[in-house]
Order: structure tokens, then C-alpha cells, then sequence
């Protein structure tokens, strides 16, 4: 028996502590504090968004492990975690490292990486004035990525539930135009990814796929010669795209609230747009929902002054998320993109909130949506 599909969902590894975020916020501090701390902006908001499970540490292989199980008996066959390494090293690794790794039932669930290459910005909370702090840069010199993709290859690839997309590692890069900028540009990119793919083969685990986020080829960098993502996307080899949420190609027209339904039908419109647009397969991506407003300050007056400051969606309740699977399986059946695999945002973007991990007015009904439609195998 084999499943039809492929649901990977977007893993935020920010609930356990790090000594960069020590350094910025103090002894033991995770986003839980944003979370615990979140307030309602206007009448009828629905915060603060309360875990059912607690504020657990994501770093415990025995907390991981009912993560895992949740996630595995409902449907769901990876995580893609958000992936972070600077330029010094890395950064929110131990949920993976320690938290996944060491679980004991982490043979349940598959696991890829997106490097989540973009700078870290001071919005933990945000304040209404901008530019807000960089804490730390996106960009990577060549010895950086050398050193990271060698970490991936020592530490992950190698793992038996290490997720393959047509028998290939998968490999997603959040921006790559900070990838390139980073590297001197397009040529040295190339280079570099090319080499990466060596190292990988060398070690004998085979071949790469190398997936590109799509909101991130679509501002170019610096080179004049290539002039729109297509011409990016081929010169540097890409195997195919894919969307972190629906918010980076629809924009929430009505503040402070835009209804789910709404965005949700935008969206679906996109899955074809993007499948045709860039001569790479497209995986496509269903969004629970959207509410970053947990990640400013709370007593600050909530206006529309964008990210984090910004409109929300409304009405994404269980049932709306559930027809918006059942849309991305109708999607999956036309076989546009030659695999049937989708990403899901998010597993617990709590403080922008997407999750599906288990709240306490839902329970776990967003996860029993996923199990309703994809769940099955054949």
C-alpha cells in the first residue's frame, strides 16, 4: 500500500532555547513569550492563541515524539524545517538536531530542509518603527556554504527518512537572491550548487533537488544579464519551486481582517499560475491561517503599517481550511507537475498564526481535516 499523495508541512523550530536568542532576549527565552503574551487588537480577535499541549520544549525527543505521532497518524508524511545557518554557524538547529533526530519514532515521519537564508530582523516583538534591526545577515560567503551543505550532508542526508521528491533529496532555499548576493552572483552560484551536488553524490546518497521558493526569485539580484525568474531558475539548475504561505503572492486587501475564503480561492488559482510559469514543477501550498500580530508590541496602537503590523484572515475555520484540501487534491489529480506532493503552512507558526499543532478551542480538528483528505493510503 502506497499513498497517493504527499503532504510536507512547514516546521518553525523557534520553541526551544538558543544561545543567539539568549544573547537578544535573555535567559530562556523562546516565541513562546510572544504566544503567552499576545492580546486582542480589536473587537472579536481571537488571541491569544493557546496550545493544547502546553508550552512544550521542541529540543525533548519525548515532546518531539508527540509531535511526530500526531503529525504521522493524521496524514502527514514530512517535516520541512526552516533551516537557519549564518554566516558564524547555526541557529534554531537543536529542535531538529536534538528534538527529531533523537525521537524515538522519528522513522514515522520524513524530513527536508528550507534554508530559511533570510535575515533575522529584530521583530520579537516588533515595534511600529522601521527599519527594524538586522540581528543577523542572510547572505553566506562561499566558505559559509561549504560548511553548511557539508553539515546537511554529514548529518542528514544520510538518514533513512530523509525526504526524496522523484527519489531525490529535497532541498528548498528560501531566498535566493540573498543566496546569490552572498555568493557573488549568478555564475559563482551556479558553481557552488554544482559542487554541492558532487558532494553529495560522492557520499554516495545519490542526487539533490534543489528547490526554490518562489516569492524569492521573484525580485532579481544585482545580475543584469538575467532578466526575470525564469532565466534565474535554469541558469542556476533548479529542479523546482515551491510557496512558503499564501500571503506572499495575495495580498489582504481588507484590514484589519480579509476572509479566509477569499485568499483561499486567489490561492488555488495560483497552483496552475505558478505550475506553468516558471519550466520547473511547481509544489504547490495550502495555508491555515494568518495572524502575526502576537510578534508586535502589545501595547502599541495595531494599524496597517505592514509586516508585522497587518490585516489578518478571518474564518479559517476547520471546515473552510478542509475544503481547501479538498481543492489541492482536486489540484494533485491533474498530475500537472509529474509528482503529487504539496507543502502546508505551517505546523506551528504560532505567533503568525498558521499551525496545526493543537490549540485549545480547536483541538485537533485542523490535523483531523488533513487526515479526512489525505490520510489514506492506496
Amino acid at each position: 500500500m502506497s499513498k497517493r499523495y504527499e503532504a510536507a508541512v512547514y516546521y518553525f523550530p523557534n520553541y526551544h532555547v538558543d544561545p543567539r536568542n539568549e544573547a537578544w532576549h535573555g535567559k530562556g527565552w523562546t516565541e513562546w513569550e510572544l504566544t503567552k503574551r499576545a492580546t486582542p487588537r480589536f473587537e472579536g480577535h481571537d488571541q491569544p492563541k493557546v496550545p493544547l499541549w502546553g508550552y512544550e520544549d521542541e529540543a525533548n525527543p519525548a515532546v518531539m515524539a508527540r509531535k511526530i505521532d500526531a503529525a504521522a497518524d493524521h496524514g502527514i508524511d514530512a517535516f520541512i524545517f526552516d533551516w537557519y545557518w549564518y554566516e558564524d554557524g547555526p541557529y534554531l538547529d537543536r529542535a531538529l538536531e536534538k528534538g527529531f533526530l533523537e525521537a524515538a519514532n522519528s522513522d514515522r515521519l520524513k524530513f527536508a530542509l528550507m534554508w530559511a537564508n533570510h535575515d533575522w530582523i529584530d521583530i520579537h516583538p516588533a515595534q511600529r518603527s522601521k527599519p527594524f534591526n538586522v540581528l543577523a545577515e542572510g547572505t553566506v560567503s562561499r566558505a559559509a556554504f561549504t560548511e553548511a551543505t557539508d553539515h546537511m550532508i554529514r548529518t542528514y542526508f544520510g538518514r533513512s527518512n530523509y525526504w526524496r521528491v522523484d527519489g531525490k533529496l529535497y532541498f528548498s532555499v528560501y531566498e535566493m537572491m540573498s543566496l546569490v548576493k552572498g555568493l557573488g552572483g549568478i555564475d559563482a552560484t551556479k558553481e557552488a550548487l554544482d559542487d554541492f551536488r558532487v558532494r553529495v553524490r560522492e557520499a554516495g546518497l545519490g542526487e539533490l533537488h534543489l528547490n526554490a521558493v518562489v516569492w524569492g526569485v521573484q525580485i532579481l539580484p544585482g545580475e543584469e544579464r538575467i532578466s526575470n525568474p525564469v532565466e534565474m531558475i535554469t541558469a542556476l539548475g533548479i529542479d523546482s519551486v515551491s510557496s512558503y504561505v499564501w500571503i506572499h503572492h495575495q495580498e489582504l486587501p481588507v484590514f484589519p481582517e480579509t476572509p479566509y475564503s477569499e485568499i483561499a480561492e486567489k490561492s488555488a488559482g495560483d497552483w496552475e499560475k505558478f505550475s506553468a510559469a516558471y519550466g520547473v514543477p511547481y509544489l504547490p501550498n495550502v495555508t491555515m491561517g494568518w495572524d502575526s500580530s502576537p510578534r508586535t508590541v502589545q501595547s502599541d496602537v495595531y494599524e496597517n503599517l505592514g509586516y508585522p503590523h497587518m490585516s489578518m484572515m478571518a474564518g479559517n475555520t476547520p471546515e473552510q481550511f478542509r475544503q481547501s484540501l479538498e481543492q489541492m487534491r482536486a489540484f494533485l489529480d491533474r498530475d500537472i507537475n509529474g509528482f503529487k506532493a504539496f507543502t502546508i503552512n505551517a505546523w506551528n507558526e504560532w505567533t503568525e498564526g498558521s499551525y496545526l499543532e493543537p490549540d485549545t478551542k480547536h483541538g485537533m480538528a485542523y490535523l483531523e481535516a488533513v487526515k479526512r483528505v489525505f490520510g489514506g493510503a492506496e
